[in-house]
């Protein structure tokens, strides 16, 4: 898959999904969901599904149902649907496995100046989506986009998703959007749900602002974003990873039909 299918229309796309694949129902369920929200508005689709967190506060906290399996749950997603799919990776054997599985490679923040994770990603031919590091500007990720592009591969997008302001709070730097599309030339992503973090609460469980995804959604696309990443779940509050920042599902349907008016009247 290439870039320009999701860059096509004249309409935003969307990565969305849960934060983790917890088990096949809930996977399935949540893509039919999406997937009947984004084909009614004209929205192009990616389903999103980590198949494993490596980035856990506490050695107790949830980080998968097995590799093979979750895998497996996002293949049957993406056939079953014929959905094109996103999940994380966080070395260069995750890259390899992957890819025979999913159609988008994900980077995860703090790892977006591993060299050796860029360049994996790279030689499998997927789309790299490489998130901004909470600590980087927004001009130091060309050269992150630079890896992969010189290691062969010109399918690559970047995504904001919120800059450290102080231990336990993020802040979203708009002028990053359009200097990121400026400096990177390729599509720029506003992840929406992980701008929203708390992240190192005391409880070694992060904390979120979910009541704000609307405005900084708004936002995102008034100032001109290619696609909006967006973590979605049935019911956050039992959600094994990042419920605090989640959006519950039944409210996707609505914050898309205002964020579509939004995008047609710019």
């Amino acid at each position: 898959m290439k870039i320009d299918k999701l860059t096509a229309q004249d309409m935003f796309f969307l990565l969305a999904g849960p934060c983790v694949i917890e088990g096949e129902e809930m996977a399935l369920r949540s893509a039919e969901h999406i997937l009947k929200v984004t084909e009614k508005l004209g929205i192009p689709y990616v389903f999103k599904g980590s198949f494993k967190k490596a980035n856990r506060s506490r050695l107790d906290s949830f980080t998968g149902i097995g590799d093979e399996k979750a895998l497996k749950i996002l293949a049957k997603v993406r056939k079953e649907f014929n959905l094109q799919v996103v999940t994380d990776i966080h070395s260069p054997e995750d890259a390899i496995q992957a890819a025979e599985y999913v159609d988008v490679l994900q980077i995860p923040a703090f790892l977006c100046r591993q060299t050796d994770l860029l360049v994996a990603a790279a030689n499998t031919g997927k789309i790299v989506n490489v998130k901004k590091g909470q600590f980087l500007s927004a001009e130091s990720m060309r050269f992150a986009v630079d890896k992969i592009r010189e290691s062969g591969n010109e399918n690559v997008m970047v995504t904001e998703r919120g800059t450290s302001f102080g231990y336990q709070d993020l802040i979203v730097d708009y002028r990053g959007i359009q200097i990121m599309q400026d400096c990177c030339q390729c599509p720029v992503v506003l992840d929406v749900t992980h701008s929203l973090q708390q992240p190192n609460q005391s409880s070694g469980v992060t904390g979120g602002q979910p009541q704000l995804i609307e405005a900084i959604a708004k936002a995102g696309i008034a100032v001109g974003v290619d696609g909006l990443f967006i973590e979605t779940h049935a019911d956050p509050k039992s959600a094994k990873s990042d419920g605090a920042n989640m959006l519950q599902l039944d409210l996707l349907e609505g914050l898309l039909e205002k964020l579509v008016r939004i995008r047609k009247a710019i």
